[in-house]
């Protein structure tokens, strides 16, 4: 049991765990906000257009409510979070990308050197 517990506990204080979980938090606060977005200002200005709340709007089927006002709510939500994660991703494959240009790289061992060095620190290869 205690080599079990000692495996978790070196799991979930993985670096790339906690990343994952402070993003996961970051993204349900933020889906949050999409949700008021949407409820309280996109569907009441939709529904100016058709007279009632867009969340309200359901179809009476074989003694069944369909409730696809709601439905088309929740693919907005959908839709805004997923622009705005594609947005924030875009930005960050940038940033790396960027920084990753910036680097040089000895062409022998492949470890990133200074601009201005004129030998590799690890293999001490001539740069040209």
């Amino acid at each position: 049991m205690k080599k079990f517990m000692k495996e978790f506990k070196d799991f979930a204080l993985r670096g790339n765990v906690i990343s994952l979980a402070v993003g996961m938090i970051i993204g349900l606060a933020f889906q949050g906000v999409i949700t008021s977005l949407t409820d309280n200002i996109l569907s009441p200005l939709i529904g100016l257009f058709i007279g009632k709340n867009f969340d309200a709007l359901t179809w009476e089927f074989m003694g069944v409510t369909l409730g696809y006002g709601a439905f088309i709510t929740a693919v907005l939500n959908f839709i805004i979070l997923a622009f705005v994660v594609f947005l924030i991703v875009q930005g960050m494959n940038r940033v790396l990308v960027k920084s990753e240009q910036e680097e040089r790289h000895c062409p022998y061992c492949k470890t990133i050197v200074p601009e201005d060095a004129t030998r590799c620190p690890a293999c001490t290869s001539v740069l040209g």
